[in-house]
């Protein structure tokens, strides 16, 4: 198995090449290309921060997958009333392959405002990873690839998504269309 999971093939090829198209215009992080996650139509807006990181700045190596391998602690605040259920996505849209996906949660309480650092919420469902893993997976970029984005997105919905343990960030999409209330987003970056 390669260092450089980033680059490896994710768990279902397909799955990566409709991602990409699911993406409306961006306005998250520096680059023209739309990003994981942004919406091209009206949404209400989340506010998602990390006490770890500012948006746009480099996550600590702990958060790494050849690191501690931690789950970064991430906020959030103006979840709009009627959501039913949150999601989190988190991608990387640098990865030589194409877009890579570092982290899939579903069935988040729309109560809870907060994930504490290495924490998972209790009950929420999670998803499978381009590491194959359902876990968090951390970042991984090739060694001298420059600073890859990971894009962590919060969604909304204002039905319950139905999302089983081991679904794909594709499945979770799926489910999101038709549902979505709202979604924010917060940029980190990471080099070796």
């Amino acid at each position: 198995m390669p260092d450089d999971r980033d680059q490896q093939t994710p768990v279902d090829p397909e799955d990566r090449q409709r991602s990409p198209e699911r993406r409306g215009p961006g306005t998250a992080g520096s680059g023209a290309d739309p990003l994981p996650g942004e919406a091209g139509g009206p949404l209400e807006r989340i506010e998602l921060t990390s006490p770890a990181f500012d948006d746009g700045d480099f996550l600590p190596s702990r958060f790494a997958h050849d690191e501690e391998n931690l789950s970064p602690p991430l906020e959030w605040s103006d979840v709009p009333s009627g959501t039913q259920e949150l999601a989190l996505l988190c991608q990387d849209p640098d990865a030589p392959n194409g877009l890579f996906t570092h982290w899939v949660l579903a069935a988040i309480d729309p109560t809870i405002t907060a994930i504490d650092e290495g924490e998972v919420p209790s009950g929420a469902v999670a998803g499978l990873n381009d590491f194959g893993e359902m876990a968090w997976g951390g970042p991984a970029p090739p060694p001298g690839d420059g600073p890859h984005r990971y894009v962590f997105t919060l969604f909304a919905s204002v039905e319950p998504l139905d999302v089983t343990l081991g679904a794909s960030a594709d499945d979770l999409l799926d489910a999101l269309e038709g549902t979505e209330l709202a979604q924010g987003s917060l940029l980190g970056r990471y080099e070796r």
